[in-house]
C-alpha cells in the first residue's frame, strides 16, 4: 500500500518551500492542501494544536509539525535516495546548529525590514546583512554549504531568497551588493529542479506581503 502524504502548506511560506524542496529531493508523492493563515482549516487547528501553523506534513494520517523537524523525518524515513544531513556525526551537528541560527534570526529580522520604519528598519537591514556574512563564512568557497552535494542546510536556508526582492524594494538596500557569494549560492541552487518547482514567484511574494501589512494595519 503506497505512502499517504499530505502537506498543509500556504504558497507563499518559506517553510513549507523547505518541506516541498525536501519531498522533491527523495522523489516523495504528495498532495498539497493550501491554508489560508487569515482563516485556519479545523484540519490544521486539529493536527497542530500547540502552533496552529504550516507547514505540517501528515503521512499515513500522523502529522508532523515545524519545518526543520519535518525535513529531518522525511530523510529518516525515505532513506533510498540521497542523504541530506550529513553522515558525519560533527557534520550533522553543525548543519542542525546552523539551520538552528537561520530559524531564530533571518525572518524575524526580515519582518522588521518589510514591516518597519525609519530607525528600526534601518538597524534591521544591518542586522540582516550581518546575519548574511557569517552564512557566507560558513558556506566559504563550497558549492554547496555540504560541500559539493546539496542538502539539510541548503534546504534550510534557501527558501528564504523568495524575500530578498521583498526585502530590498521595501528597504532599499541591494543583498547581492553587500553578499555576493550567498546570492550566487541560492542562483546555484535554484539550478536544481527540487528548487524552482518549491520557488514561488519573488513579485508574488512581495504582494502578498503588502497584502498582509494592509491586514494588520502596516502601511
Amino acid at each position: 500500500m503506497a505512502d499517504e502524504v499530505v502537506l498543509l502548506n500556504s504558497w507563499a511560506s518559506p517553510f513549507g518551500s523547505r518541506v516541498r524542496i525536501a519531498l522533491a529531493e527523495k522523489g516523495v508523492k504528495y498532495e498539497i492542501k493550501e491554508e489560508d493563515l487569515f482563516n485556519k482549516s479545523p484540519l490544521l487547528l486539529t493536527v497542530n494544536p500547540v502552533h496552529n501553523k504550516i507547514p505540517v506534513l501528515i503521512h499515513n494520517g500522523k502529522p508532523i509539525c515545524e519545518s526543520l523537524n519535518i525535513v529531518q523525518y522525511i530523510d529518516e524515513v525515505w532513506r533510498g535516495k540521497s542523504p541530506l544531513l550529513p553522515s558525519d556525526p560533527y557534520q550533522r551537528a553543525q548543519a542542525r546548529f546552523w539551520a538552528d541560527f537561520i530559524d531564530k534570526k533571518i525572518y524575524e529580522t526580515g519582518k522588521k525590514i518589510w514591516r518597519g520604519k525609519g530607525e528600526q528598519q534601518e538597524t534591521a537591514k544591518k542586522e540582516l546583512i550581518e546575519i548574511f556574512k557569517l552564512l557566507e563564512g560558513e558556506l566559504g568557497d563550497k558549492p554547496y554549504f555540504g560541500g559539493n552535494n546539496f542538502g539539510f542546510l541548503d534546504i534550510a536556508l534557501v527558501p528564504f531568497y523568495s524575500r530578498f526582492y521583498t526585502l530590498e524594494t521595501t528597504g532599499n538596500f541591494s543583498i547581492e551588493a553587500e553578499c555576493p557569494k550567498l546570492v550566487a549560492w541560492a542562483k546555484r541552487c535554484l539550478e536544481k529542479e527540487s528548487v524552482s518547482k518549491s520557488f514561488p514567484d519573488p513579485h508574488k511574494v512581495y504582494e502578498f506581503v503588502l497584502l498582509v501589512n494592509k491586514k494588520l494595519g502596516i502601511q
